[in-house]
């Protein structure tokens, strides 16, 4: 459905000429990305998500009598599964281009082969960033009530929760981007990034053992937990939780650009 619903405008930004500079790439990039409903779907998508699931963890920390605990905690859990709506749509806006070969017009548009590709992740990012911030306020007003005094606020620590949700989608937008140009298909690229983000960091945790759960630990949802919730059983500062994500989206940059420069479209 999605490859559809991609194919009716994608093409709309690239026009008969050529753009000029990055400014002009971000552009096409935003007339593409607001042009079909996909982005639509999957923000709402992850608004409901968010709600149902702050809520769900709200109910069960009051029922199951939970220690106190901020109330940021619930939208931080929420992510494990919320962060697939900011994959969704980050993935779409790649292989969307390249199951309707309108991926050869955009490249025509900007012949700069990494333009294209930061042009998009700049987008997705951004997107992903104030859509992250919006769920996290939205599920810590939603678990509030559930939560019935077992949760507690502040409004710095509210603040911190809402930046880290931010910026975790934003990387993870990012790292999609990557994953995407490099597998160039939207099932490749949700397999690689479903096992990467939640299979194997739940076999990790689940098999148990020092060596295994530190190698879970620089996986990029567990890099992400880590400077969201900002705990003091971290293995590593916030600051090297953020450089993790980073490292691994640039290397599915990395990844991507060489197949777009060895296969183009």
């Amino acid at each position: 459905m999605t490859a559809d619903v991609w194919s009716d405008t994608a093409g709309q930004g690239a026009g008969s000429g050529r753009t000029d500079g990055f400014v002009g790439a971000v552009a096409a990039e935003w007339t593409k990305l607001w042009s079909v409903r996909a982005p639509y779907l999957c923000l709402l998508v992850g608004l409901v998500a968010t709600g149902v699931f702050t809520f769900y963890y709200g109910s069960i920390a009051r029922i199951n009598e939970h220690a106190l605990q901020p109330v940021g905690n619930a939208v931080v859990s929420s992510t494990v599964l919320v962060q697939f709506a900011v994959v969704v749509l980050a993935t779409v806006t790649v292989t969307g281009e390249y199951t309707t070969s309108s991926m050869t017009a955009s490249l025509l548009w900007v012949p700069v082969r990494h333009r294209v590709q930061l042009a998009k992740a700049l987008l997705t990012g951004v997107v992903a960033f104030f859509a992250g911030a919006l769920c996290a306020g939205l599920g810590m007003a939603v678990a509030w009530g559930p939560f019935a005094g077992r949760a507690s606020f502040d409004a710095g620590e509210a603040a911190r929760h809402v930046l880290g949700v931010g910026l975790f989608y934003a990387l993870v937008a990012v790292l999609t981007v990557g994953v995407s140009f490099a597998t160039r298909h939207a099932a490749g690229a949700l397999a690689v990034l479903f096992t990467l983000l939640w299979a194997l960091p739940s076999m990790l945790m689940g098999l148990g053992g020092p060596a295994l759960l530190a190698v879970n630990d620089w996986l990029p949802h567990s890099a992400g937990e880590h400077f969201m919730r900002t705990g003091p059983d971290a293995p590593y500062p916030p600051a090297g939780a953020v450089l993790i994500l980073l490292a691994w989206a640039v290397a599915a940059h990395l990844t991507g650009l060489y197949v777009l420069r060895r296969r183009d479209a």
